[in-house]
C-alpha cells in the first residue's frame, strides 16, 4: 500500500514508517522537523531507497500537505505539537499545528480520494471527567489548550465523514513510550526524562508526591492499534474513536521503582538515587486509565506489552542509544 505518515520523523511516527516498510509498504513521510528528528529517518532511507520518501514541510502549509498526500491511498496522521506545558506556555503555536494543520490535512487527503485517514487522538480529550477506567463516550472539560485540541480534531473527523463520506479513525493515546522518545529538550516526556536522569545519577523531579497514576502505553502497542485501524474491514469499526492503551493503572512511584530495577541491571549504582518532589503540574488530571474492551470488539486489539515489559524493553533501547 501507498502510506503517508505525517510527523513520520518524530517517536511515534519513526516507529510506524519502519513497521510498514517491513510490511513491503511504500512510506511517505511529512515533517518539519519543529520536534521530529533526522537522524530517526537515516536508516530507513538506507535500507528502503525506493520506498521511503521524505516531504520536508509543514502541516499548516496546505500546498505542503497536498504534495504529501499525493499518491497515498492512506494517512497516518501524527503530526502535531505535544505537550501539555508547551501548550500553556505557547497555545497558538499549538493551535495552528493541532487545529488548523489537521484540518488541512483533512482537505487534502479529502481531495486525493484517500481510502481511511487515521489519526492520533488523546487521552487529555477525558479533561476533567473523574470516570475510571475512561470510556470512549464519556468524556469531561478540557483542561488545557492542548486537550482542546486534540478534541476539535475529533469533531472535525467526524464532520468530514459524515459530510464527505470520508473513512477516519482516532487512536485516542495513552502516555506512549518506548525506543526513539526524545529524552532531551524542554518538554520531554516523564520516562525517557527519568532515564537520562537516573543514567546520569542525577535526582529527576516528580510532580506531586508521586501517586498519580498514567495507563502508560509501549509503543509496539500503538503500532499494533495503527495497523488494525488502517486495515479493518469492519464496517462498524470505522469513523471511531478508540483508547489506545494497554489497560493497566502506574503510579509515578511505581514507574521509579520499574526503572531502577531494570536500568540497575546495567549500573546497580542507580537504586541509590535519589527522586525529588514538586508541586503538582498545572492542567494534570490525577489518574488515567483507559477502558480498551471497544478496540478489542471492533478492532481484534491485543496488546501484547504490560508497562513492566514495555519499560524492560525501552531501557534496554535507551542504555544502548543516549
Amino acid at each position: 500500500m501507498n502510506i503517508l505518515v505525517t510527523g513520520g520523523a518524530g517517536f511515534i511516527g519513526s516507529n510506524l514508517c519502519e513497521t510498514l516498510l517491513e510490511r513491503g509498504d511504500a512510506v511517505t513521510c511529512l515533517d518539519n522537523f519543529a520536534t521530529g528528528h533526522i537522524e530517526n529517518l537515516l536508516p530507513l532511507f538506507d535500507k528502503y531507497p525506493s520506498t521511503f520518501k521524505l516531504v520536508v514541510g509543514d502541516v499548516r502549509k496546505p500546498e505542503d500537505c497536498r504534495k504529501a498526500v499525493e499518491g497515498n491511498e492512506y494517512v497516518l496522521h501524527e503530526a502535531a505539537l505535544g505537550s501539555v506545558p508547551r501548550s500553556i506556555k505557547d497555545p497558538v503555536t499549538t493551535n495552528e499545528v493541532n487545529v488548523s494543520g489537521f484540518l488541512n490535512m483533512l482537505v487534502a487527503a479529502r481531495d486525493a480520494g484517500v481510502k481511511r485517514f487515521v489519526y492520533a487522538a488523546s487521552s487529555s480529550t477525558y479533561g476533567d471527567s473523574s470516570n475510571l477506567p475512561k470510556v470512549e463516550d464519556v468524556i469531561g472539560k478540557p483542561l488545557s489548550p492542548y486537550a482542546v485540541t486534540k478534541y476539535v480534531n475529533e469533531l472535525y473527523a467526524d464532520v468530514f465523514a459524515r459530510t464527505y463520506g470520508m473513512e477516519c479513525i482516532g487512536l485516542r493515546y495513552f502516555n506512549v513510550f518506548g525506543r526513539r522518545q526524545d529524552p532531551n529538550g524542554a518538554y520531554a516526556a516523564v520516562i525517557p526524562l527519568f532515564v537520562r536522569k537516573f543514567m546520569n545519577h542525577e535526582a529527576p523531579n516528580i510532580n506531586g508526591d508521586g501517586e498519580y497514576s498514567r495507563d502508560f502505553t509501549y509503543i509496539d502497542n500503538v503500532i499494533q492499534m495503527n495497523m488494525l485501524a488502517m486495515t479493518t474491514t469492519n464496517p462498524d469499526a470505522v469513523n471511531q474513536v478508540y483508547n489506545t492503551a494497554f489497560g493497566e493503572q502506574t503510579t509515578l512511584n511505581q514507574l521509579v521503582s520499574y526503572l531502577k530495577e531494570f536500568l540497575s541491571e546495567f549500573d546497580s549504582a542507580i537504586t541509590d538515587v535519589e527522586v525529588l518532589h514538586g508541586p503538582n503540574r498545572i492542567g494534570d488530571i490525577p489518574h488515567s486509565l483507559a477502558c480498551i474492551d471497544k478496540a478489542k470488539t471492533f478492532l481484534g486489539y491485543n496488546p501484547k506489552y504490560s508497562v513492566r515489559d514495555g519499560l524492560r524493553e525501552a531501557v534496554k533501547w535507551y542504555w544502548k542509544n543516549i
